[in-house]
């Protein structure tokens, strides 16, 4: 038996693979192999034919930064007159179109804008709760969250507690590019480590807050940062359930691909297949996080439907506005009917679910996908 057989038969048999075995998977190019055994691993926790997705928006709320990311093409310099915060008034209007769409969830992000004050946080919150109280407030970055530590002279515990009584249901897992100090240095030497980013996620966890895990490939990393990234991912996810935290951790996983247009890394793109494996390798080696996330923003809505059957039960957000992908120059924008429709074609019954992944509506699939599921129901 060759080793990557082995190494995808252990993990049917449900033993977990090691950090070797796991850079051997992202050293192999037999990406359809991964993608068939990824594929009925998710099938095991998610035996109906049902791929989920949430009405969303994404807010970038300012674009003021002083982190300096190379690979961003969003940001402005503080000082810049490109630079900007929205209004409350502006942020509530949005929000209110999200909820026009019977849309759930914000996922609030922007720069790390050293010019706002924690209290600017806190008091946006209690104003979005008190005109919207049933919106999922899914925001803020562990980065964002680390400069209002900073500013603030508060732990980050009090931070986050601050934040979560104030209005603040879940942590995105925004910056988390690769879980390893060397890239991370080489690509944002002032965003802080990986153990930063980590830090305010067990810290949320902790306090009873749910929260995604991200990574993003092709930034030259090498195939062990990657690895190590999957591993610190499940070490955090184990000490979560380990700990009898209220929180469930880490609701999904999104593995996406750097974009290189218009900024300071002018890298090659990495391909589809390349984040197909990716997708793939991450669902087999994370079993202990239920959902993993399509990046159709990233990919195009064609490689998401492929990712359906490499791993993914979930399509992640409509996101009804989305910037920071976009002034990178990928623009694939997907709204409602086509996610339904893209899910159908995949062959899937496409169900309308909340950030905590319950589902709130679900939707006539393919009709053999409707059919196996009335069958097993």
């Amino acid at each position: 038996m060759q080793i990557i057989d082995r190494i995808l038969d252990k993990a049917l048999q449900g033993e977990r693979i090691g950090l070797e075995e796991c850079v051997t998977l992202f050293e192999s190019d037999e990406i359809e192999k991964m993608g068939h055994v990824a594929n009925q691993l998710m099938m095991r926790r998610h035996p109906d034919p049902i791929t989920t997705f949430v009405i969303g928006r994404n807010i970038n709320y300012t674009n003021v930064c002083d982190v300096y990311c190379r690979f961003c093409a969003f940001y402005r310099a503080p000082g810049s007159k490109e630079g900007y915060v929205l209004s409350d008034e502006t942020i509530l209007q949005k929000i209110q179109e999200t909820i026009d769409v019977n849309g759930t969830e914000i996922l609030m992000q922007g720069g790390v804008n050293p010019d706002l004050p924690f209290s600017y946080y806190l008091d946006l919150l209690r104003k979005i709760k008190q005109h919207y109280p049933t919106i999922t407030m899914h925001s803020f970055s562990p980065a964002e969250i680390q400069k209002m530590v900073t500013l603030s002279g508060l732990s980050l515990e009090q931070v986050l507690r601050e934040l979560n009584q104030a209005g603040l249901d879940s942590l995105p897992g925004g910056g988390g590019e690769i879980l390893d100090d060397r890239t991370r240095k080489k690509i944002s030497r002032l965003k802080g480590s990986w153990t930063d980013w980590m830090d305010v996620m067990r810290t949320g966890h902790k306090l009873g807050m749910n929260s995604t895990a991200t990574m993003v490939i092709g930034f030259g990393e090498e195939m062990e940062e990657r690895a190590l990234h999957l591993l610190r991912v499940r070490d955090a996810q184990d000490d979560c359930i380990a700990n009898g935290y209220d929180s469930k951790g880490f609701l999904a996983f999104i593995p996406w691909t750097f974009q290189p247009e218009n900024t300071n890394m002018k890298r090659e793109k990495a391909t589809p297949e390349e984040y197909l494996k990716t997708l793939a390798i991450s669902r087999i080696t994370l079993d202990n996080i239920d959902n993993f996330q399509s990046s159709w923003v990233t990919m195009g809505p064609e490689i998401g439907k492929l990712t359906l059957s490499y791993g993914c039960n979930d399509f992640g957000s409509t996101m009804i506005e989305e910037n920071v992908v976009s002034a990178a120059g990928t623009t694939h924008k997907v709204n409602i009917g086509s996610t339904l429709q893209i899910i159908r074609e995949a062959g899937k019954i496409p169900a309308q679910r909340n950030t905590r992944y319950e589902i709130l509506k679900v939707y006539e699939g393919s009709e053999q996908a409707q059919n196996d599921f009335i069958m097993q129901n």
